[in-house]
């Protein structure tokens, strides 16, 4: 009889599985022929790179009451913007997309307090969505304008710096960023004021900076011209 009773269960679990979680539609690539336009993006990296290509890139565009972000970063761990009154990290609101052991990208919320990133539990965050895809965690999410007033949110409507990170999770935290000195704005960013910024990255900083191209001018001079 015990035998009969398991076979049946047996019988009607594979004859009736659990409903499979409905389709999720594929992560949108982020345009950047609106960038300037419709919304406002800073790319850090090669000349002429793309959201697919930087080694960081974020944009913003108001949708209502909303921030729209995007961010992706060539990394396999996480890539964040913070937001900060002075361009020093140190009491500023951050957003990170962490890229987990499970392969999803869920958008966390930290508070750096001195060079330390701790977590907190209020996540202004909403519609999020996330990929890891050719080893870059690309993100998209929304957050509100305005929030009550608290220390570890900042409001949007107001100007601030734009803190750039990225860098290796383990085990779905967050360790130290990739680079000594990651990218900051140069001036405090309005989410009214919609620009298209490049910041290359240390690689072509050295070779596009005045003096760089001046001194390989008088190098080279000196060596086709040879020495008495």
């Amino acid at each position: 009889v015990l035998v009969f009773y398991l076979g049946m269960i047996y019988s009607d679990y594979t004859g009736y599985p659990f409903p499979t979680a409905p389709p999720v539609d594929p992560f949108a690539k982020i345009r950047v022929d609106d960038c300037g336009k419709t919304k406002g993006c800073f790319r850090y990296g090669k000349p002429g790179c793309n959201a697919e290509t930087c080694d960081y890139f974020l944009s913003y565009r108001r949708i209502g009451a909303d921030v729209e972000f995007e961010l992706s970063a060539d990394t396999d761990g996480w890539v964040a913007v913070g937001f900060s009154s002075d361009k020093k990290m140190g009491g500023d609101d951050v957003m990170a997309c962490v890229h987990d052991d499970n392969g999803r990208v869920r958008i966390h919320h930290f508070y750096n307090v001195g060079q330390w990133a701790k977590e907190i539990q209020r996540n202004p965050a909403r519609d999020e969505e996330g990929v890891f895809e050719n080893n870059r965690v690309t993100c998209r999410f929304k957050r509100p304008v305005y929030v009550p007033r608290e220390e570890t949110i900042v409001d949007l409507h107001l100007s601030w710096y734009y803190l750039f990170a990225w860098g290796p999770a383990i085990q779905g935290s967050i360790t130290r960023h990739d680079i000594d000195s990651p990218p900051v704005s140069e001036r405090v960013v309005s989410i009214y004021k919609y620009e298209d910024i490049f910041m290359p990255s240390a690689a072509y900083q050295t070779f596009s900076s005045p003096f760089c191209l001046l001194l390989i001018v008088a190098l080279t001079f000196y060596l086709l011209m040879g020495t008495p």
